[in-house]
C-alpha cells in the first residue's frame, strides 16, 4: 500500500497507547531500568522512556527471543510422543518506540530465517507483530544508519513511523502497512489531515562513514588479508556484539530433560565465542579470534548480501557501544575500505 501521512497530536500519544492496551494487545516498549533502557513489557504510557539515543537490546527479542520452547516429548516403552509449540497460543504484540535502524533490522533477520526451510515459530511472531518506530532526532558517534543504506526517519520494517516536529511538537504519522492502517482505522479521531510536512529538518543528522558497496567489493580478495589479525588483537571474545546486534540470528538447540519428560529449546548462540565451531574431534576450523572476527564482518558484509540480496547491519551502533575493549565496527570497515 501506499503511504498515508497523518497527524497526531503530542496530547494524544498517551490515548493512542492506552486504546491499544485496550485491545488486549501486549505492549512492548523502551523502558527505564537499573540504569539502561531496554524494551520491556509495559502497562502505563507513563512507563515509556523517552530521552535515550538507543536501547541496549534490539528489538528483535521480541520476535526471537533468547531462549524459547519449540516442543515437549515424553518418553514410554511406545515411544517418544511430541507437542510441538501452540502457535495460536503466540499473542498479538505492539512494539512501541522502534529506531528506524531497529525496525529495518527485521528484514535480514527474515532473510534468515526464510532463507531454506521457512521457520514456521519465527514467521508467526512477526505476523503477530507491529512495529509502530519513532524517528530519531538524535544520534551519537556510534550511529552509521545512513553508511548502509537507511536514514534515522527510514520506514523500511515498521508498520507505522511517528516523527516529532520539534523538541515539543506534534507527531507526523506515516502509514506504511495494513497493520498501521488498522490502528488508524480503529482510532480514527486520533489521526488527523496532514499537510505539507518535510520532516527531513526534524530529523538526526548522521554523517555518511564508509561505502558498504565499495566495502563488498573489497572483501572478495580479502579472506587472506593479514587485517584480520590486526584488528582482532583486542577482542576478548565476550560476544557482546551480538548479544546487542538486532540482525544476528545463530542459535542452538538444546533439550531440558527430567526424568521421562522434556522440552527442547532455542537458545541465542553466538558465531565470535570460541566453541561456536567446535567439534567433537577438538579441531576447531576457527581457532583463532581473528578467524572469527573476519567470519563476523564477511557474514555481515559479503555473504548475505550474495546469498539473500541484503546486508547484515542495520547501522544501529550496538556493537561498538557495547564493546568493552572498543572494537569500533565503523573504523573497522573504514579500515577495509582504505585498505
Amino acid at each position: 500500500m501506499s503511504t498515508d501521512k497523518r497527524l497526531v497530536k503530542k496530547t494524544s500519544l498517551d490515548k493512542l497507547f492506552d486504546s491499544i492496551k485496550q485491545q488486549g494487545k501486549t505492549i512492548f516498549a523502551p523502558k527505564l531500568k537499573n540504569g539502561k533502557v531496554n524494551y520491556e513489557q509495559v502497562e502505563r504510557f507513563s512507563d515509556i522512556a523517552t530521552d535515550y539515543i538507543q536501547t541496549t537490546q534490539s528489538a528483535k527479542v521480541v520476535a526471537f527471543p533468547r531462549t524459547e520452547k519449540i516442543l515437549d516429548y515424553t518418553k514410554s516403552k511406545e515411544g517418544i510422543a511430541v507437542v510441538e509449540i501452540d502457535l495460536q497460543s503466540i499473542s498479538e504484540v505492539v512494539i512501541w518506540g522502534v529506531r528506524p535502524c531497529d525496525a529495518a533490522g527485521f528484514l535480514p533477520l527474515s532473510a534468515i530465517f526464510n532463507w531454506d526451510t521457512k521457520d514456521i515459530i519465527y514467521n508467526t511472531r512477526l505476523e503477530k507483530t507491529t512495529l509502530i518506530g519513532f524517528s530519531c532526532n538524535k544520534c551519537d558517534e556510534s550511529c552509521f544508519c545512513t553508511s548502509v543504506a537507511g536514514n534515522p526517519g527510514g520506514t523500511e520494517g515498521s508498520d507505522m513511523m511517528l516523527t516529532q516536529l520539534g523538541d515539543n511538537g506534534d507527531y507526523l504519522a506515516e502509514i506504511i502497512t495494513e497493520k498501521g492502517k488498522t490502528i488508524v482505522d480503529k482510532n480514527p479521531d486520533l489521526f488527523e489531515t496532514a499537510g505539507e510536512i518535510d520532516k527531513q529538518k526534524y530529523l538526526a543528522d548522521v554523517p555518511v562513514k564508509f561505502n558498504q558497496t565499495e566495502i563488498k567489493d573489497k572483501l572478495a580478495n580479502f579472506f587472506e588479508n593479514e587485517i584480520w589479525l590486526q584488528q582482532s588483537l583486542r577482542c576478548i571474545g565476550c560476544g557482546a556484539c551480538a548479544s546487542v546486534c538486532p540482525t544476528c540470528a545463530c542459535f542452538d538447540i538444546q533439550d531440558e530433560e527430567h526424568g521421562k519428560r522434556g522440552s527442547r529449546v532455542r537458545c541465542w548462540d553466538n558465531c565470535g565465542l570460541s566453541i561456536f565451531t567446535l567439534h567433537t574431534s577438538g579441531h576447531n576450523p576457527r581457532e583463532y579470534q581473528s578467524q572469527r572476527w573476519r567470519q563476523r564482518i564477511l557474514h555481515k558484509f559479503s555473504y548475505m548480501p550474495e546469498r539473500l540480496s541484503v546486508y547484515g547491519c542495520s547501522g544501529c551502533g550496538r556493537c561498538s557501544r557495547a564493546c568493552p575493549v572498543d572494537m569500533n565496527i565503523i573504523e573497522h570497515l573504514t579500515a577495509i575500505q582504505e585498505a
